[in-house]
């Protein structure tokens, strides 16, 4: 019986070790000697070791997030963050890497709890590079709260790097990877201490390469007013490279304050070239004309670099703080576009070559008070102002070349937002209900004006109040339900609002100065399920907008033109889910997927087009003998997504596989090779469009076969990374920007 009594304790105080630090742990009990009442008898007994093993839950749920623990996700040792987002909840990231939050493009990136412009205008290539090993949770935040909502997102992705107490020397890691497309990646992420000093730097490369981003496309229209048949084929590739670099300090001024900085940002050089051929058909079939275009663009850069300072003050009571915020963004993009056009049959234009030069600017000053005090047990207000001040500059030239002189077009736009807002938010937990409720104020004013007198200057003042508000109950410690209410804003950027006419033989595109914000509402239920072997999350929503910026597309003598407006009314009903079975040791099944049955409207000209679609990802992983992990995946769309009233995509899928092994002490060294769509050279993107003045489809095929292989090495101590601030400043609510234009 005392032997039981001591196996028992040791395997209880081994579970409740377990459930404290949630890692695995191992503990002996050992009896040296038991004796018979009569003590006749005397024998020895050595235990085994008891060893109770448990993983940490991977998936979080709170009143405003969802969080997944990447630090316990074993193969969070050898991938990268981006392809850890397609394992978190509410995330699907497509074949072309573009990442969607709750089913939309307009989401914005935090770092580490603060808004990372530079992060989040190039996700891509950041996320590729960026090792998983030095995260420690990736969260959703699907309720940001009145602190932020109006600013345009219905999301947050929040990557919080791993963190500790304490630094001993340099820590970090350095990751390699090179495909058989000719693609190499290399980066780096190192952290180090000095006295209250904590200072982080991470850089990463990116080679981008002719048959990698070779192209192939195909385009059919037929001109609804005439029915004239457009056919063309085109071919094209971008190589070239991308830095990107960010530093990030934090300075513990003593127990009550802290400061903390930080600067980045990347860029990235392309050689864009490409040609084909554009052939016109009578509706009887018979050829009209033809010709052929080479295009490329020899200056075709783009820069971006953020900074910010942020100060916090703890005050002596318990959880109240005042955060003070500035944050400076810019922007910088060059385009230089050459087209020449030959083989030229009854074309109707008569110029040879064009040269367009396109160059836009955005600079960005914000400053922002925050303060958050507790009122009672449970209880917490929080509150603050922020002001904006937005500026877009874009200088457009287009020059003909032709036997008879073109005169030189050149157009100048310039347009600034100032934003000033103040909001006050409620959070209350209370046994298992939890709350947040808020309400926001913005006043904005916003200018266009045009230096070279092409048009009068113009401005509007707008005001929006923006409530929110969510409640979720802990049913029980497995269950939880939650329902909540969330409104944004979006503005339009320079790509959407500068007038500069683009032309082009079939194409003529342009922006309108006279764009205003657009409103968003939406109301989600968030059922959750976290068991030790299962998970499961469904998240059925309801997405509304009436005045939505959409795109205004007509034709015009066989030729198609292309404008903005806020003419866009979409009704969205939405289903996301989240499925995590363990059914065997060592081995995880898992499933991400988004449903959405969209009804998209433009009253003004009387269209609407209505689909079914989806999202998936289906991954497996199973553990092998030798320290090896076989992965197997696969992540399409399904059905047909709508594009907006005149078209919607078809469905597609990729599928991959890959193998790892982890070397050294503490598996500090991990070898990975991924093989994708090795039983296919191209993937096709394919689009119709079934209304409007022009019908159709487009056809573009990208390279997907490849082999990768990586190799990733962490060293030190990783115990600590850059402290932040509780709060800091956010801005996202831009859209069609320079680099965001969806």
């Amino acid at each position: 019986m005392a032997l039981l009594l001591l196996l028992a304790a040791g395997v209880g105080e081994a579970a409740a070790q377990t459930q404290a630090d949630s890692t695995n742990v191992s503990r002996s009990a050992q009896r040296d000697a038991c004796q018979s009442k009569n003590d006749s008898i005397t024998w020895n007994k050595e235990l085994e070791g008891v060893e109770i093993k448990a993983q940490r839950q991977l998936i979080k749920q709170e009143i405003d997030r969802i969080g997944y623990d990447v630090q316990a996700d074993e193969e969070s040792k050898t991938l990268t963050v981006m392809d850890m987002l397609r394992k978190v909840p509410m995330v699907t990231v497509d074949g072309e890497d573009n990442i969607k939050v709750k089913g939309n493009s307009g989401f914005k990136i935090y770092k580490n709890g603060r808004y990372d412009p530079s992060l989040t205008k190039n996700a891509k290539e950041v996320l590729k590079a960026m090792p998983a090993s030095m995260v420690k949770r990736i969260e959703v935040i699907t309720d940001p709260g009145a602190r932020e909502d109006a600013e345009g997102v219905n999301a947050i992705l929040n990557i919080v790097m791993v963190d500790g107490r304490r630094i001993d020397g340099v820590t970090g890691s350095v990751t390699g990877a090179y495909t058989t497309l000719n693609h190499p990646n290399l980066g780096a992420y190192l952290t180090t201490q000095m006295g209250k000093v904590i200072v982080s730097v991470d850089y990463g490369y990116g080679g981008m390469s002719s048959k990698e981003t070779e192209n192939k496309s195909e385009v059919e229209r037929t001109y609804v007013s005439s029915g004239n048949i457009m056919k063309g084929m085109n071919e094209s590739s971008n190589p070239g490279y991308i830095h990107y670099a960010d530093i990030d300090a934090s300075y513990d001024i003593d127990s009550l304050n802290l400061l903390s900085a930080s600067l980045g940002g990347y860029f990235y050089n392309l050689d864009v070239n490409g040609g084909g051929l554009t052939q016109m058909y009578a509706p009887d079939k018979s050829l009209l004309y033809r010709y052929r275009d080479n295009y490329w663009m020899p200056g075709y850069s783009h820069h971006s670099w953020n900074g910010r300072l942020d100060y916090q003050h703890k005050t002596r009571r318990k959880g109240e703080l005042f955060t003070l915020s500035y944050m400076l963004a810019l922007t910088r993009q060059h385009t230089e576009q050459e087209s020449s056009y030959t083989d030229l049959q009854n074309a109707p234009f008569d110029y040879t070559s064009k040269l367009q030069n396109l160059r836009e600017r955005f600079t960005e000053h914000t400053f922002q008070a925050d303060w958050l005090r507790p009122i009672a047990e449970g209880h917490k207000l929080e509150a603050g102002i922020k002001y904006i001040y937005r500026g877009n500059t874009s200088h457009t030239v287009q020059d003909f070349y032709a036997a008879t002189p073109y005169p030189s077009y050149s157009s100048e736009f310039e347009h600034t937002t100032q934003v000033a807002a103040a909001y006050a938010d409620y959070i209350m937990q209370i046994g298992k209900w939890s709350t947040r409720a808020g309400l926001r104020f913005e006043h904005s004013y916003m200018k266009g004006a045009y230096p070279d007198g092409s048009d009068e200057s113009f401005g509007r003042h707008l005001n929006d109040w923006v409530p929110q508000v969510s409640v979720k109950y802990q049913i029980s410690d497995a269950h939880s339900l939650k329902l909540g209410y969330i409104t944004s804003i979006n503005r339009p950027g320079i790509s959407y609002l500068n007038p500069a006419v683009i032309n082009s033989p079939m194409q003529v595109q342009y922006g309108n100065p006279e764009l205003s914000s657009s409103r968003n509402q939406a109301i989600h239920l968030i059922y959750s399920y976290i068991s030790q072997w299962l998970t499961l999350q469904l998240a059925p929503a309801f997405k509304y907008y009436s005045d939505g910026i959409g795109r205004l597309i007509y034709a015009k003598d066989d030729v198609r033109y292309q404008t903005y407006g806020n003419i866009e009314k979409l009704t969205r009903w939405q289903l996301e889910g989240y499925v995590q079975w363990k059914p065997f040791k060592g081995t995880t099944l898992s499933a991400n997927f988004n449903l959405w049955d969209d009804k998209i409207e433009n009253p003004s000209i009387g269209l609407s087009q209505k689909g079914y679609s989806g999202f998936y990802y289906l991954n497996g992983s199973q553990k092998l003998p030798w320290k090896l992990r076989l992965t197997a995946y696969t992540y399409g769309e399904m059905g047909h997504s709508i594009n907006n009233v005149y078209s919607y995509s078809r469905p597609w899928n990729r599928y991959g596989c890959s193998l790892q092994r982890s070397f050294l002490n503490e598996d500090r060294l991990t070898v990975r090779i991924t093989a994708n769509d090795l039983f296919r050279k191209y993937r096709h993107y394919t689009d119709c469009t079934t209304q409007g003045d022009i019908l159709g489809y487009s056809d573009s095929a990208n390279r997907t076969s490849m082999i990768n292989f990586s190799i990733s090495y962490r060293f030190g101590k990783l115990k600590a990374s850059v402290k932040k601030t509780e709060t800091t400043i956010d801005n996202s609510d831009v859209v069609g920007g320079i680099t965001k234009g969806k």
